[in-house]
């Protein structure tokens, strides 16, 4: 019998304070630094949020400018980060060579002194800067494609896709791009933040920190997910089949992916932004035979589970989209990484203020006293 104060997977267990993010999971709210992810959406950009994550505050004009001119300027990645990527494996996946790309940014830029603020602040616009660069350049290398270098002419979201494609993106594909880049920015204490934290808690480097969250996101618990979940629209493959397929599901007691949340006890207020975004796509650029099947799953889902309090998640909608824009499955989870960077960055920040060595218990449950049995007797 364990003892009670045993809580497994550290449910519930508060592992630090923080005023980057909170999440209402009865109400279904999601805020970033008090501001909800809606108003975001709506009014700010990707690089002003992740200003506003970093550094506690929207950012006055002039400061917005220097970040963004910083971030723009900083997009371009040493040849041998490239060479490195090209010795990889080209069936392996975008998340493992996007972790071992971060890490080897590390022994190109000081970010040791991670008491230095000053330096600091270049690692974080470094990294801010350079995940576009490194999963749309793995994109194109594992093909046998030469990467597209960044456009400085070009924003956030509009540089991504050049370097993915060699074309501008239509305007309203860029714009819902970054929108959902703000919505997978930050939430609170996540698998992927608590991994990068205790990390954090040993003054590694914050390029070492974001590796390290980037292990734990590519996990299909955590930021994996957006995966499965278009593998899995695409294994229903029409509506009508929909409800059948999740009553399979959960009478084999299967978990149905893109449902359910740690913290939210009613539909994930992101989900609900991605599935409006959904729409304006659509739009403009025609319906997905996924997005009529994924409705067709969370009304069926929403009947068969009703009171349980399991509703579509972040990762249900995202990837459709992505899917709708042409990028292929294996980059969604990588994505997710380019927008998290920031939300994991505000959180070693605010780690480094008051640092303290993450050192958890554990409870022993093995034996004592086991003597030692020579090998020929065993």
């Amino acid at each position: 019998m364990m003892p009670h104060d045993f809580m497994p997977g550290l449910a519930g267990v508060p592992a630090a304070t923080s005023s980057i993010s909170d999440v209402d999971g009865q109400r279904g709210i999601l805020e970033y630094r008090g501001i909800r992810v809606e108003e975001l959406c709506a009014k700010s950009s990707y690089l002003e949020t992740a200003y506003l994550l970093l550094f506690g505050h929207l950012p006055t004009q002039g400061e917005l400018q220097r970040w963004t001119n910083d971030v723009t300027h900083h997009r371009r990645i040493k040849f041998r980060i490239i060479d490195l990527m090209k010795c990889l494996p080209e069936q392996g996946h975008a998340m493992d060579a996007l972790q071992a790309a971060v890490a080897a940014l590390g022994m190109f830029y000081p970010g040791r002194n991670v008491k230095d603020v000053e330096n600091n602040y270049w690692s974080a616009v470094r990294l801010v800067a350079k995940l576009p660069t490194i999963v749309a350049a793995w994109a194109r290398l594992r093909y046998g494609d030469a990467p597209i270098p960044p456009r400085d002419d070009l924003g956030f979201s509009e540089n991504f896709f050049y370097m993915l494609t060699e074309s501008v993106p239509h305007p309203l594909w860029a714009e819902i791009f970054d929108d959902c880049l703000i919505l997978h920015a930050e939430h609170t204490m996540n698998a992927s933040t608590f991994t990068g934290l205790v990390t954090a808690s040993t003054l590694a480097d914050p390029y070492t920190v974001v590796a390290s969250s980037i292990g734990a996101l590519k996990g299909p618990l955590h930021g994996g997910a957006n995966e499965e979940v278009v593998v899995m629209l695409k294994e229903i493959g029409t509506a009508d089949k929909a409800r059948s397929y999740v009553e399979g599901v959960l009478g084999n007691k299967k978990k149905l992916m893109g449902f359910g949340h740690r913290v939210y006890k009613v539909k994930d207020p992101r989900a609900t932004v991605l599935q409006g975004l959904c729409q304006s796509l659509f739009k403009e650029c025609g319906s997905s035979p996924l997005y009529e099947v994924a409705l067709e799953v969370e009304r069926a889902a929403g009947e068969l589970l009703k009171g349980k309090g399991i509703h579509p998640n972040v990762d249900f909608y995202s990837g459709i989209i992505y899917d709708k824009m042409g990028i292929e499955v294996d980059l969604f989870t990588p994505l997710f990484a380019m927008a998290r960077v920031s939300g994991w960055l505000a959180h070693w920040l605010e780690q480094l203020r008051e640092n303290k060595l993450f050192r958890p218990d554990q409870i022993y449950s093995g034996e004592h006293n086991r003597p030692y049995v020579p090998l020929a007797q065993r």
